[in-house]
């Protein structure tokens, strides 16, 4: 029987820079290479770079959409899910994943780190939040935060 599928969430602004987009794509590549699924809130920037990177690593990908619409994902996701839900939709991301990686970020990634650490979920920030012992795992890359959110679940 194979092993049970793993899902990892990548979290980050819509309006991100370079340099991030560029960790949020790695990160989705080494996930999937590692054999995760990557969650994201299937709009643009972070979001869109990591579930490219997936697509790369040859990945699957999950949306979590703010809206009604499922071709408001971005074309690099799998299952598009609309929940009508707006913001509030960044509790669902950080509830369907085991373990998160954060680049960057602003409110809305503050709320959804917030929402795994409640949950009890590791979360692995390139650039991100620092919020302490207790909140965000600071690592240098996407690379990193991948690799260290899957041991996290298959330690």
């Amino acid at each position: 029987m194979a092993e049970r599928p793993i899902y990892v969430a990548v979290i980050g602004a819509g309006d991100a820079s370079p340099e991030q987009l560029e960790q949020a794509h790695a990160a989705g590549r080494r996930l999937a290479e590692l054999g995760a699924i990557v969650v994201t809130g299937g709009r643009g920037g972070v979001m869109e770079a990591a579930c490219r990177g997936a697509k790369a690593g040859g990945g699957q990908t999950v949306g979590i959409l703010p809206g009604l619409d499922h071709s408001d994902a971005n074309a690099f996701v799998d299952i598009a899910l609309p929940t009508g839900l707006g913001e509030l939709r960044n509790g669902l991301v950080a509830r369907a994943a085991e373990a998160v990686v954060a680049v960057g970020g602003a409110w809305g990634t503050l709320a959804e780190i917030a929402f795994a650490r409640a949950a009890g979920k590791p979360v692995f920030g390139v650039g991100s939040w620092d919020l302490g012992a207790n909140g965000v795992v600071a690592v240098d890359s996407g690379v990193e935060a991948a690799e260290h959110a899957v041991g996290s679940i298959h330690p």
